[in-house]
């Protein structure tokens, strides 16, 4: 699946079969759904799942918390709108997919 694939999925009750817990993520955080994106995020604690955890933090505004996540990511912190991180994640997880 593409970015624009995954995008126009925002219109369907549930994410795609088959998509990683990190996308799912992604997925439900755009449905408006924290908590949902949050159980997502820590179902497989591997680099895409502590990226995605660390944006989901930043939202929430905790950023102690998410400086803990983007480094388990080995990401730099975001300092961008929360909507191009949001993209960015997506895109890149979208490639290794």
């Amino acid at each position: 699946m593409d970015f624009f694939g995954f995008r126009a999925s925002l219109k369907d009750k549930a994410p795609p079969d088959g998509m990683s817990h990190a996308l799912q993520a992604l997925w439900w955080d755009a449905q408006g759904d924290w908590d949902k994106a949050h159980q997502c995020a820590q179902a497989k604690e591997d680099d895409a799942g502590n990226w995605v955890h660390a944006y989901l933090h930043r939202k929430e505004g905790d950023m102690r918390n998410a400086g803990g996540w983007y480094r388990r990511a080995r990401k730099p912190v975001a300092t961008g709108t929360l909507d191009d991180e949001w993209a960015a994640i997506a895109k890149a997880l979208l490639q290794t997919s």
